[in-house]
């Protein structure tokens, strides 16, 4: 239909076979999509309205929520649109830019969950030396670091794609813009699209998961040095949520990361599950997990609803 216009608009794609009951896939995605930013809107409003809650912890914590936001909010209106609206159409620079913001936004994630073990290493390994290392100025740096990694990393790849000629199939494969999906549309040599994006979630996801890794094989050697049975359990779950949290987050990552580089052969439902579950798991179980776990965050939200 487009073949011949490089310019025209590319069509999103949503359960293929299903059409005629997107109507009712749109609800659990609207009640999902509404939890979410219900969710992270709670725990944003917890952290900077609750004096005992800003501490170097919390402020990473706000990080997480507000990243997650941020990518519900990037896909919502697409997802729902052609959903519930069949509203497939997608300007080209509309794609690239939602594309450039879901993938620079998993980068800030990984970054804030790797800051995130940063700070429970500091805590468990050099408690006293806590709040000399963890000043704000240090953590604002930290935190700045982590958003400049994601939204200047992702731009090498995402900019050609202004300039690639689209002269094959408009089509995407999912109700959203992902990179890997877009380049396949293009008719030009997209060999650095393809190794970047190998390169990059090597250097920023894998290492991330790495450094998280050795620095939890770390935090447990020290806790087991710790004579008591009770300290250790007491230091060890002040870990835990943020363990449930990585685990969600890479297990999802890695998992697509696999799927659209090996899974040529594997039935196109899967694809669409583990995209959807990497951009909505997470978002939706990240405060699940805290306000279950922490219990600072427990008594910030018990006091928030028994005021109203």
């Amino acid at each position: 239909m487009w073949s011949n216009n490089s310019a025209a608009p590319f069509l999103l794609t949503g359960f293929l076979g299903l059409e005629t009951i997107h109507h009712w896939i749109a609800i659990p995605f609207f009640l999902i999509y509404l939890s979410i930013i219900f969710g992270n809107s709670i725990l944003l409003f917890l952290i900077l309205s609750d004096h005992s809650l800003h501490e170097p912890m919390y402020y990473f914590l706000a990080m997480l929520a507000g990243t997650d936001l941020g990518i519900t909010l990037t896909t919502m209106p697409t997802v729902l649109g052609v959903l519930m609206l069949n509203q497939r159409k997608i300007a080209q620079s509309a794609c690239f830019t939602q594309s450039y913001f879901i993938h620079s936004l998993a980068i800030v994630e990984s970054g804030v969950l790797l800051a995130m073990a940063y700070d429970r290493f500091i805590a468990i390994c050099s408690p006293l030396r806590y709040n000399s290392i963890l000043i704000s100025s240090r953590v604002m740096k930290v935190g700045l670091g982590v958003l400049m990694r994601g939204f200047v990393f992702i731009v090498p790849p995402i900019v050609p794609l202004y300039w690639f000629p689209y002269c094959r199939s408009h089509v995407l494969s999912h109700a959203f813009c992902l990179h890997q999906d877009v380049m396949k549309l293009a008719c030009a040599d997209i060999t650095f699209n393809r190794l970047y994006p190998v390169a990059l979630v090597a250097l920023t996801f894998f290492l991330d998961a790495l450094i998280i890794l050795i620095s939890y094989i770390l935090i447990l050697k020290t806790v087991m040095g710790i004579a008591s049975g009770e300290e250790q359990a007491k230091a060890l779950n002040t870990c835990v949520s943020h363990i449930s949290c990585v685990l969600v987050f890479y297990i999802t990552v890695i998992g697509l990361t696999f799927i659209h580089r090996f899974g040529k052969h594997v039935p196109r439902v899967v694809h669409l599950t583990m995209s959807y579950f990497y951009l909505l798991f997470p978002p939706f179980m990240n405060p699940v997990i805290y306000s279950i776990k922490t219990k600072q965050i427990q008594k910030s939200i018990i006091c928030l609803f028994s005021t109203q």
